[in-house]
């Protein structure tokens, strides 16, 4: 199991870009959202099981980014509980999110991180959080 730090460090070998590093802090968390959406609209148990699982994978790295993540989930679940329609704004904003990703991608001349590792579609909401943590000089 790699660590927190080998996970950012491998994530950011392929986020130099400020153009790219901007398009991930859009789409990002507009991917994460828009995912909790979808799986939402199957049904909202269906979502929050995806959030378990995702923290239980966080959990093996960071209690910090775990309890972040935590709250950030529970903030987009409860977003999507008060939507009247979930579904198709979710799919648009998906589909429009990555083709930002993409767009950041083909700047930055390399390829994105999950195509080398799935686990990495998990990296990217906690690598912006690794980041602001950072920032504000918090152990992650």
């Amino acid at each position: 199991m790699k660590a927190i730090d080998q996970w950012f460090d491998e994530y950011g070998e392929s986020h130099h870009n400020p153009t790219n590093k901007l398009l991930h802090w859009i789409c990002v968390p507009l991917i994460t959202f828009s995912v909790l959406g979808i799986l939402w609209a199957i049904h909202p148990w269906v979502s929050v099981l995806a959030v378990a699982l995702a923290l239980a994978f966080y959990a093996t790295l960071s209690w910090r980014i775990t309890a972040a993540m935590l709250v950030l989930s529970l903030i987009m679940l409860l977003i999507l509980s008060m939507m009247t329609y979930v579904f198709i704004p979710c799919v648009a904003i998906f589909i429009l999110a990555w083709i930002g990703q993409f767009i950041g991608h083909h700047l930055e001349g390399k390829k994105p991180s999950f195509f080398k590792d799935l686990q990495f579609l998990l990296i990217g909401p906690i690598w912006l959080l690794g980041f602001i943590f950072r920032l504000l000089g918090v152990r992650y």
